[in-house]
This record gives structure tokens, C-alpha cells and sequence, in this order.
């Protein structure tokens, strides 16, 4: 039985079980002014978290290739268990974020597939499941946090069994 993901608009409220939208334009966090009056600044947008004291936070890059057949079964999700991962565009027009829920293995009964926007990020809670990204449109070029220390912890994955979750086109 393959569950179907229709592309749904990334917005903080419907992505918060699985984590945060960062994004200058999230109007449920008031602006304060800074930089001399020339910025908006809106704090606590997420939180980086680091469930191994010894894990050393990683910034790495990547980039990631346009996808155009639709629809699309996806092969695996993977999770980091022990730290949030924030990924941030640089060259974004449009991306895929597909999430999950669950524990040793992702609960597909809640599986949200939404269409980010060039100015939104995202950040992971640990556990989360999820998608590598999918870029639309162009190439996308992402700056990725995540707390790692070398070991199979760091990025756990799972295969999903073929068809069992297409997205449709967005």
C-alpha cells in the first residue's frame, strides 16, 4: 500500500511537530528593530540542540541536483537521534521538506511532505525523520548545522519499501 504526499505550503504552525521554520517573515515572532534602525531582527526563531556534550557542531554545505519526474516514491528518511539539523538556503527558489514521526522506525501515518519557500529554513528536532532535501527548479545550494561525532548515531536511515511513499508533483 503506497502513501500518497501531496505538497502542502510550509508554514510554522503546520511544521511544528517536526520542528521549526526559520524564516525572516514568520509573523507569529514580533521584529525588534536593529542595526541602527535598518533591520528587523526576530530571536529564537529555533534552538540548537546537542543531546551529546562531546558532539562538536558540524557547518557543512550542500548541493543539492533540480528534481523533475513526478511523482517520486522515495527510497529512505533518516534521522539525527541525538541533535537537531537546521538547514538554511543559499540558493533556493523552491525545495521539498517530507517528514516523519516515530521511534526506531518512521511512523508513515504521519508523513507530511510542504513546498519551501526561498527565504525559509528549516530546523530538524533530533529524531525527527525526514527526507534528504529535494530541490525544485534549479540546483540548491543549502549551509546544514548538525552535532556529530563520528559514530553511526550521527545519521541514522531507513529504507522504505518501494511505493511506500510517492510524493506528487508540486
Amino acid at each position: 500500500m503506497s502513501i500518497v504526499l501531496t505538497p502542502a505550503a510550509l508554514t510554522a504552525s503546520a511544521f511544528a511537530p517536526y520542528g521549526d521554520v526559520v524564516s525572516a517573515d514568520r509573523d507569529d515572532i514580533a521584529a525588534a528593530n536593529a542595526n541602527q534602525g535598518t533591520a528587523a531582527r526576530r530571536n529564537h526563531l529555533t534552538s540548537l540542540v546537542n543531546l551529546r556534550p562531546h558532539a562538536a557542531l558540524n557547518v557543512a554545505s550542500f548541493r543539492c541536483a533540480a528534481q523533475t519526474a513526478w511523482p517520486r516514491a522515495l527510497a529512505l528518511l533518516e534521522k539525527h537521534p541525538h541533535s537537531t539539523q537546521l538547514f538554511v538556503p543559499m540558493t533556493a527558489r523552491r525545495y521539498l521538506v517530507v517528514v516523519a514521526l516515530g521511534g526506531d522506525a518512521p511512523d508513515l501515518a504521519t508523513a507530511r511532505c510542504f513546498v519551501a519557500r526561498a527565504n525559509q529554513g528549516v530546523s530538524y528536532r533530533p529524531g525527527v525523520w525526514h527526507h534528504p532535501m529535494i530541490a525544485l527548479d534549479a540546483a540548491t545550494d543549502f549551509t546544514a548545522f548538525v552535532h556529530e561525532d563520528g559514530s553511526p548515531d550521527d545519521c541514522v536511515e531507513h529504507a522504505l519499501a518501494d511505493g511506500a511513499l510517492v510524493v506528487t508533483a508540486p
